[in-house]
């Protein structure tokens, strides 16, 4: 963690911290009440420690088109209720408006700014494709960087995002990761250099591609004895390895644009046979009941679920870990009669002796669902940007901050 400043080297005393949290969360569409804020608990440590500056938060929900995407006022009543002390909103990132109100901020005080996706230049693909040295042109960071002495990034669920929000503000700005970003960063780092074995990654859900980025890493690098295998991703690998999972399923490999991997996969499962445990069953849907076949009985029926065979070698195998990430359902879990994979696969996690590591809201959502989350050794607020940590990439947000967290200290 010493490659970029952290909190502790810092004096807030009386200063304006500008803070990127990442507190985008479920909302019922309709009413858009904060359905899960997770994500928002996970910031109260590093907002606690800003007690004596003038805080500044930074923020986004959902993304522009989504019926989620909407105002921050939900979640800013949400942190005063998480913080005990009343956290003000504003619907504005970088008017007078905004600069009046900073200027007035007492110590103690926090106003959470609009999502900041309302303005064009955080999401536009002409600005994103730029350096953040390019990116500090925007309007968005010349405004706001001049409203206050600090920036701290506490989003690492967002890490992955060439923003200005993301990545500029620390060119320009004295910087430093916040606690959540920092104890992401430290634990991901634990697992990549866990020694201890078995070592058992498990992956499900639909991002097959950056999914299978990590699954090759981890392989290639000598980081796993298991790789557990189930949703689309599991499909992939059944696809790679022979298996006629029939048109249906094959057309949401090919959603994902990812049917170009199946040779690649061929190649992984030829190397590494014994470390890729596949589907040995799945659970369809029939006469609106749950119904359960071999995996090399598809006929045509469309794979929600992994079956009791493969939930029993699973969680056979997750007892004996002395590691076990978790990222991605095992299925379509949204429906209960096919959530039975991803809750037996968490519960054999939450009984596990080893280091135990879910990452994504889906994971999360359940685990608390099923209140086990303190019986895990961790939950990583981050999906993708955990997948591309653990692929070994470079982050945008780590990057820079590597760069010039310690350049522009003063």
């Amino acid at each position: 963690m010493n490659e970029f400043a952290t909190m502790q080297e810092f004096d807030f005393d009386g200063k304006t911290v500008l803070i990127r949290l990442d507190i985008n969360s479920p909302m019922d569409p309709r009413t858009h009440k904060i359905l899960d804020d997770t994500r928002i608990r996970a910031h109260i440590p590093t907002l606690r420690e800003l007690e004596d500056a003038k805080v500044v938060v930074l923020a986004h929900q959902s993304r522009p088109g989504l019926e989620d995407f909407t105002t921050l006022k939900p979640h800013a009543d949400r942190l005063s209720v998480l913080l005990g002390r009343d956290v003000e909103y504003i619907d504005e990132v970088f008017s007078s408006r905004v600069k009046k109100k900073i200027d007035e901020l007492e110590k103690g005080d926090v106003l959470v700014l609009e999502n900041v996706r309302f303005c064009s230049e955080e999401v536009s693909e002409y600005v994103v494709k730029r350096r953040a040295e390019e990116q500090i042109n925007t309007h968005l960071v010349k405004k706001l960087s001049s409203y206050v002495d600090f920036y701290i990034n506490d989003a690492f669920a967002v890490s992955h995002r060439n923003q200005p929000s993301v990545v500029a503000f620390p060119v320009v700005l004295p910087s430093c990761a916040g606690f959540l970003l920092e104890k992401e960063v430290k634990t991901l780092s634990y697992v990549l250099n866990f020694k201890e074995s078995p070592r058992v990654y498990i992956f499900g859900g639909a991002k097959v591609k950056d999914t299978f980025k990590v699954i090759k890493n981890i392989l290639e690098k000598n980081r796993a004895e298991y790789i557990l295998t189930s949703g689309i991703v599991g499909n992939l690998f059944l696809l790679a390895n022979g298996v006629d999972i029939g048109k249906e399923n094959i057309k949401h490999i090919e959603k994902e644009s990812a049917v170009k991997l199946v040779d690649e996969a061929k190649e992984l499962l030829k190397k590494y046979k014994e470390k890729i445990i596949l589907p040995r069953d799945f659970a369809y849907l029939k006469s609106g009941k749950r119904k359960e076949a071999s995996i090399n009985h598809v006929n045509g029926r469309i794979i929600m679920d992994i079956g009791m065979q493969t939930i029993a070698e699973y969680t056979d195998i997750i007892k004996k870990a002395k590691l076990v990430v978790a990222n991605g359902p095992a299925g379509v879990f949204e429906i209960e009669e096919f959530s039975l994979g991803t809750k037996e696969i968490l519960r054999s996690m939450a009984k596990s002796n080893g280091f135990s590591i879910i990452g994504g809201g889906h994971l999360i959502a359940l685990a608390r669902k099923l209140k086990i989350v303190d019986k895990l050794s961790f939950m990583s607020t981050a999906g993708k940007a955990m997948l591309l940590f653990l692929a070994g990439e470079k982050l945008p947000a780590l990057e820079v901050l590597k760069k010039y967290s310690r350049r522009t200290m003063g």
